[in-house]
């Protein structure tokens, strides 16, 4: 990868140790001296810490997705709807695609920086450079945080941009013939997220490191799970929000009497 110009204002230039990478934006920064006596604890300790504290919610949170596609699977038919079959259309396209032709990587890191500098300006950052290229790229800003480092692998850009522009041109045609296209292209790009995420994750990726690798897979996996649930949701008549919530509550109420059985015949053994 080229190497990139780190501004006056930043200690420090981090090596590339090859392989793809995307470096994904550079962030001006004013160190102090802490004041004398204090202890301090490093972030990613307690960022470690929360990544256990989420793990349970994210096996609640993954019980009730596969029950729930399981139920609306099997009792509701969704396998055989329209829907179902021209995402996993699209989806088993881009597969082959994946693996079998080059893969479009300047389409990839565009869409990987973009999303930084979404995610920077919604959060009311500023954004005063945007590279991209075929080996990497990157953004300087003025603004960090975890969302912003992780929004590239929670946020799938061009799947909502698919949404953004069928509702657009929706308002001044009649785009429901055409339904079918929609969830053929959701497929193709959502598939597009889903691998290049997988394929990026083990490439050693400054977005994880600097957040804790394992806080950083947590939450990816937990907002992933999250956006999966609700487009499940969407696309399933029987299922309603109101109904997974019960689910969850359910499945946490089986979970606390698991423990709690647990801990009385531990404390019985003891």
């Amino acid at each position: 990868m080229a190497s990139r110009r780190v501004p006056r204002h930043t200690s420090r230039r981090r090596p590339v140790r090859g392989g793809v990478r995307v470096p994904p934006y550079i962030v001006p920064t004013r160190r102090g001296t802490p004041p004398s006596g204090l202890l301090m604890v490093p972030t990613k300790w307690v960022k470690f810490i929360v990544a256990l504290f989420l793990l349970p919610i994210c096996a609640l949170l993954s019980q009730t997705l596969f029950t729930s596609f399981a139920r609306a699977t099997v009792a509701e038919r969704l396998w055989a709807g329209e829907e179902f079959w021209f995402f996993s259309l699209g989806a088993i396209l881009w597969l082959i695609a994946f693996f079998g032709l080059p893969r479009p990587l300047l389409i990839y890191v565009f869409g990987h920086e973009l999303t930084h500098a979404l995610w920077v300006w919604m959060m009311g950052g500023r954004v005063s450079r945007f590279k991209v290229g075929r080996e990497g790229g990157h953004i300087l800003t003025d603004k960090n945080n975890f969302l912003i480092a992780l929004a590239p692998y929670f946020f799938p850009l061009y799947s909502i941009l698919v949404l953004a522009l069928y509702g657009a041109l929706s308002l001044f045609l009649n785009l429901q013939p055409y339904g079918r296209f929609l969830y053929a292209l959701l497929g193709i790009t959502w598939a597009f997220h889903f691998t290049f995420t997988c394929w990026m994750i083990p490439k050693n990726q400054t977005d994880l490191n600097d957040n804790g690798t394992i806080f950083s897979l947590v939450v990816i996996y937990l907002i992933n799970l999250i956006l999966l649930s609700v487009l499940l949701v969407i696309a399933s008549p029987g299922i309603t929000f109101e109904g997974f919530g019960a689910d969850i509550v359910r499945n946490l109420a089986n979970f606390s009497h698991m423990i709690v059985t647990l801990c009385e015949r531990f404390s019985r053994g003891a």
